[in-house]
């Protein structure tokens, strides 16, 4: 049985993210997506995933980011882990009014309590943005991230099929009725 190693050396900095780490953030998704979404999203969608475009993508979100559209980054020893960002709904969704739409870590320090903070400071952010609750979408096949999302206290709200890139997919809807995250 494998057993998975967290290997943090250096203090855990958690700090907003600037237009510049664009490229980094884009790596650390699709390097995460690879490592994660293996058996879940086809190989060939997976190994296709451009970092230009990506890069691209982060551009525009971080130069738009604010209260209400926000990204945070964790570093150690001046190194970005992981990144998480959040954004406050114009309409609701399944009655809740923001959403953490990213949260990734690169493996070495996944399960040390980064992730937790990623979210906690999305989470103060949207607050201070008038955000009451929080929503988080996750597929359904990815259980290291479901069960992530209960031990921070979310709860299954629904799942549905969603389009992805032309990829038919199942998701699982959990939140946080308080917008705080245990």
């Amino acid at each position: 049985m494998s057993q998975n190693v967290t290997n943090i050396v250096g203090e855990v900095v958690i700090r907003r993210a600037t237009v510049a780490e664009a490229p980094v953030i884009a790596a650390i998704r699709i390097d995460s997506w690879r490592a994660t979404y293996r058996g879940i999203v086809p190989d060939a969608y997976l190994d296709g995933m451009e970092s230009e475009s990506s890069a691209a993508l982060w551009t525009r979100i971080l130069t738009a980011a604010s209260d209400a559209a926000c990204v945070f980054v964790a570093e150690i020893d001046g190194e970005i882990v992981g990144f998480a960002a959040g954004m406050t709904l114009r309409e609701p969704k399944l009655g809740y009014d923001s959403e953490l739409t990213a949260i990734y870590l690169i493996p070495s320090v996944q399960r040390a309590g980064v992730g937790r903070r990623l979210v906690a400071h999305v989470a103060a952010t949207l607050a201070k943005a008038g955000a009451n609750n929080l929503l988080a979408w996750v597929l359904a096949d990815n259980h290291i991230a479901r069960d992530f999302y209960t031990k921070l206290g979310a709860e299954p709200l629904t799942e549905q099929s969603f389009s992805w890139d032309g990829l038919e997919l199942q998701e699982v809807g959990y939140g946080w009725r308080t917008i705080r995250v245990e």
